[in-house]
């Protein structure tokens, strides 16, 4: 169970939530706070003085006044008019990680909410019902607007979700069947629902989490590749590597000793080879994957940080001030995701130069043709390097940043935007394409270091090509290759191979 009390709320537990339909609830000293910045709100409402989004309408129009009995309908109809998304629904797991972080900032306190709201979201995630979100709608300030209205619009009873097994309901009809009362909002209620960076924080803390994972596949791709393609372990040398000392560079340096330790293909040439050094795409491999980690590190210091973070406008304080703040703004998010996804862009860049340098006879130390047998009738895995450069193209065209693509919304009152929504969703795109370019990188140097036979890879590179041959059979005539592709990207992307990696050579780093 997670408890869920504002902060403290870790990223591994936003991921089980999403991902593994980890149970949530409410603490006790959150429930507190919520009931204190909600009595603060009560008094407001009551009085004649303009409080933003109390008794104001919002954007443009925050010097509209409202009067008191229609303050009910007011938060009603935000909610409403903001549910405006468009285009296909955002991945399951993307809503209910926006929905756990929403509660998350509510649970401070200073959005001045009641505990119900948050209890209510928490009990949609137990009940595995999940809001209907548009992918098209939030500009990343204020905050992601349009998709948590359409959270909001759930919880009030309208709209439309999808329940545990993945069918798509009317709200009101799968609130009721799971035991769940709608909400009637209270003052600043509906604005407190969607004046967040839950969605953009949600996608990045995931993407961290498949980053984390496929930066350690990136060393056991590139050790495979260094294998097949007759490279040597020298120029990733622990002194070698000391005299440019980038943390992520040194772990990835550190992982591929460790892939590579005991090969005997890479001993077998290690004294009386003409050669005197690798292509970039081999040797530059710890530059490039250990700068990917160094861009992890630093977005994952900005998530922490938002992690702990109070999003709303107007916030609630402690003395009973009410004061407008920019919070909202999704800047720091949105550089973020920009960043990964570059990096991310990059590692795939360097896989697919590999890759190609072990298809290409003239390259390739004495490997056939694409890898093929008997080339010529045989094309081998000749397209699917067609296939890894056209994710890699892609990935470039989405490395471009949204972040600095503002558009002025609200009549100018909401005149610069930080496009972090967009920048989150292409980084998701980024991090599965980079995902299916190393299995593609896999499949092709385990077919690499089959053909050295009888030389025998390292412990760790030898694990990797036995999960893989449990699942795509080994060098032959030409088959249907996407059905073995998509097996490879499954095990790159469930952990399996990682798993028997690291069981083999210890922890990566």
């Amino acid at each position: 169970m997670v408890e869920v009390n504002g902060t403290g709320l870790t990223p591994a537990q936003v991921v089980a939530v999403a991902r593994q339909g980890e149970p949530a609830a409410l603490g006790a000293e959150a429930r507190r706070r919520m009931e204190a910045g909600a009595a603060v709100v009560a008094r407001l409402s009551a009085s004649e003085e303009p409080v933003y989004g109390v008794s104001t309408g919002f954007g443009s129009l925050a010097n509209t006044y409202i009067p008191a009995e229609r303050r009910e309908e007011l938060q009603r109809a935000l909610v409403r008019s903001h549910a405006a998304g468009m285009g296909p629904p955002v991945e399951p797991e993307v809503v209910r990680a926006m929905l756990l972080l929403r509660a998350r900032t509510l649970a401070m306190g200073f959005s001045g909410a009641r505990p119900e709201l948050a209890e209510t979201m928490l009990a949609l995630l137990n009940a595995g019902l999940t809001p209907i979100v548009p992918e098209h709608g939030s500009l990343g300030a204020s905050g992601d607007l349009a998709p948590l209205a359409h959270c909001a619009l759930v919880l009030i009873g309208e709209g439309e979700l999808q329940d545990r097994v993945g069918r798509r309901r009317p709200a009101v009809s799968a609130l009721l069947d799971a035991g769940i009362h709608p909400l009637t909002l209270a003052a600043k209620e509906g604005l407190a629902l969607i004046n967040g960076t839950d969605g953009m924080l949600g996608m990045l803390l995931l993407a961290l989490d498949d980053l984390g994972r496929l930066l350690k596949i990136a060393d056991v791709t590139a050790a495979l590749t260094t294998e097949a393609l007759l490279g040597t372990d020298r120029a990733f040398a622990d002194d070698l590597q000391q005299l440019r000392p980038h943390p992520g560079q040194v772990a990835s340096a550190s992982n591929l000793r460790r892939l590579l330790e005991g090969s005997a293909i890479v001993a077998s040439h290690r004294h009386g080879d003409s050669r005197v050094q690798d292509a970039y795409s081999v040797r530059c491999a710890p530059q490039v994957n250990g700068a990917a980690r160094d861009t992890v590190a630093h977005s994952a210091r900005v998530a922490a940080v938002e992690l702990d973070s109070a999003i709303d406008n107007p916030m609630i304080l402690p003395d009973g001030r009410v004061e407008s703040c920019g919070n909202f703004h999704g800047a720091p998010l949105g550089f973020a995701c920009d960043f990964l996804a570059i990096a991310a862009a990059e590692v795939g860049a360097i896989s697919e130069r590999r890759t190609d340098r072990l298809l290409d006879a003239g390259r390739s130390q004495g490997l056939p043709p694409f890898l093929a047998e008997g080339a010529g009738v045989n094309s081998g895995v000749m397209i699917a390097q067609y296939t890894q450069a056209a994710m890699v193209a892609e990935n470039r065209r989405l490395a471009a940043p949204a972040s600095v693509d503002s558009l002025p919304t609200s009549a100018m009152q909401e005149d610069h935007v930080s496009m972090g929504w967009g920048a989150a969703r292409k980084l998701r795109a980024v991090v599965a394409n980079l995902g299916r370019i190393l299995a593609v990188e896999l499949v092709c140097a385990a077919r690499g270091i089959d053909l050295r036979a009888p030389l025998a890879p390292a412990l760790g590179t030898a694990a990797a090509r036995s999960v893989l041959r449990a699942a795509v059979p080994g060098p032959g005539a030409d088959r249907w290759q996407s059905p073995e592709l998509a097996a490879a990207e499954r095990l790159v992307a469930g952990g399996e191979l990682l798993a028997a990696v690291q069981s083999a050579v210890g922890e990566l780093s």
